[in-house]
Order: C-alpha cells, then structure tokens, then sequence
C-alpha cells in the first residue's frame, strides 16, 4: 500500500525538480557504525550476525520516511513498508538476488530470510523475477572481505530508479570496539544528508539494542 506525497505543498519540492533533471541525481555517504554490543549479543544467542544487522537496517528505513519515497509517473509515492533485497553468497563465489519480506518479529524475519538463502544456494545466475522489479524494497548487499571508504554502484541510466542502495562491509576491531562502514546511496530529489543521517542515528541505536 502507498499514498501520493502532496509534491505542491512539499518544502522540498524545489529541490526535488531541479535534482530530478540530473543524469545522475544519487549521492552517497559512507558512515562507520559501532556495533560492538550488537555483535556480542549475536554471538552470545547464536544468531546469524548478517541477518541482524539487515533486521535492524530495515526497521530504521521503516521508520525514516524519506526512505519510503518512490518516483512513479513524475510523482512520489510514499509506501507504507519497505522490505529486503539483498545479494546472497554461495559457495562457487557467486552471489544472487533474494527478497526477504519486512516483519516485525526477529524470530519470523530470520525464518523467512535462512528460507530464501536455502533457495538462493540451490540455484545458479542472479535469480531475476518478479521481485527484482519491486519499488517497495531497499536494495542491500554485503561485501564482508572489505573495510571500505567508498562505494559506487552499476547504473542503468536508460531506466529511471529512485531506490536506495545500502552496502555493509566488512567489520574491524578499533580500541576493543567493533566498527562497521556502511554506505547508503539515495536520490537526492527525495532526501538530503539530513535524512541520512536520521537513518544512521537510528540504525546504530538499534542495532546495539539488545531487543529481538
């Protein structure tokens, strides 16, 4: 479900027209989390580090409203709920596509999501379906090997795309802390830094809560 945003009362109307004419309207920002708490906590349960933290992102894109907002048909519509693509590894080194719905429960969320990943690792190429072309998704992948400072994404300019792509890397030990970068890259007709930074506030705070 999703409802139209009022673009003519909307103060950021201005800057969405002038960003929308861009060839390339997206920037990116690369943050480091501290996920020190919710690392141990994981460990301490036996649960999957990587299906915590997309749990936790998820739930912190829900509740930022900017990252709810689609472009269709030259308008935005906001969504009421955003769910989970994001690539998943096999053994051979390749990666596919997955589409894990969001829920508010941990326990069904992981349920759902160690599902899909059995699908994934039981099947070749991308797995290119009816999910890939969803607008209600954020658009997640890992690259867990690097501890990167920036990251850029393969466009297809000939298609418009208004979705965020958020990366997760690879964490390090930095004075008995555990750091994670995390880069998001959103249009920067729907959202500024401002609302990045919302997200990442969020997101940190509730990655290191110990509530499931």
């Amino acid at each position: 479900m999703y409802k139209l945003l009022d673009i003519k009362n909307w103060n950021r109307r201005e800057h969405f027209e002038f960003f929308s004419k861009f060839d390339d309207p997206f920037f990116g920002i690369v943050a480091e989390i501290d996920c020190t708490n919710a690392y141990r906590f994981c460990k301490e349960h036996q649960i999957p580090f990587f299906l915590f933290y997309h749990y936790k992102s998820i739930i912190a894109v829900n509740r930022t409203e900017e990252f709810r907002y689609r472009i269709h048909d030259n308008g935005i519509i906001v969504y009421d709920t955003i769910h989970v693509t994001t690539t998943i590894s096999r053994d051979d080194n390749t990666f596919a596509f997955s589409f894990i719905p969001f829920v508010q429960s941990f326990g069904e969320f992981s349920e759902l999501a160690q599902a899909e990943i059995r699908i994934v690792r039981g099947t070749e190429g991308l797995r290119i379906n009816e999910n890939s072309s969803r607008m209600d998704v954020i658009h997640y992948s890992t690259v867990p090997w690097i501890s990167f400072s920036g990251v850029t994404h393969a466009r297809n300019f000939k298609f418009s795309d208004s979705i965020p792509k958020i990366t997760f890397g690879k964490y390090t030990q930095r004075n008995e802390k555990k750091i994670m970068p995390v880069s998001i890259n959103v249009h920067h007709g729907l959202m500024d830094g401002y609302h990045v930074g919302q997200y990442l506030e969020l997101f940190e705070q509730l990655i290191n809560d110990k509530q499931i």
